[in-house]
């Protein structure tokens, strides 16, 4: 009857040392990680600044943009690779051109007075003016 006894604790002790699927880190805990770190050897291939790169992805945590930064900056010195700056282009501002045709006040009050008329709001002393 003994060695029953013994068995039952070393059994569970054995047990306790497994791995137990699914109490292991979240996949998603790990795949934001990958992807701060991806976004932060982006960085740096774009020739981005750690501190801009900091402050355009704002939600990626730091440590890993940093380690993702620092891991792309040395296989660039190892390989000698040069970075490529952004191919986005500053865009043009657009022209407006604007009507410069003076617009009578009479005009205004009519057009305010129809567009009140059509919608039935009432008019109030200072519309009749």
């Amino acid at each position: 009857m003994t060695p029953r006894l013994l068995l039952i604790p070393a059994i569970a002790l054995l047990l306790a040392a497994c791995d137990i699927p699914g109490m292991g880190p979240d996949p998603r805990i790990a795949q934001r990680e990958a992807d701060a770190r991806a976004i932060g050897g982006a960085c740096r291939h774009a020739m981005r600044g750690i501190e801009d790169c900091y402050r355009l992805n704002e939600r990626a945590s730091k440590t890993a943009v940093f380690d993702g930064w620092k891991e792309m900056d040395q296989y660039m010195r190892d390989n000698k690779i040069e970075g490529q700056r952004p191919s986005v282009g500053v865009a043009e501002k657009e022209e407006i051109i604007e009507d410069k045709k003076p617009v009578a006040a009479d005009e205004v009050k009519e057009k305010t007075a129809d567009a009140k008329s059509r919608t039935g709001a009432k008019t109030t002393a200072s519309d009749r003016l």
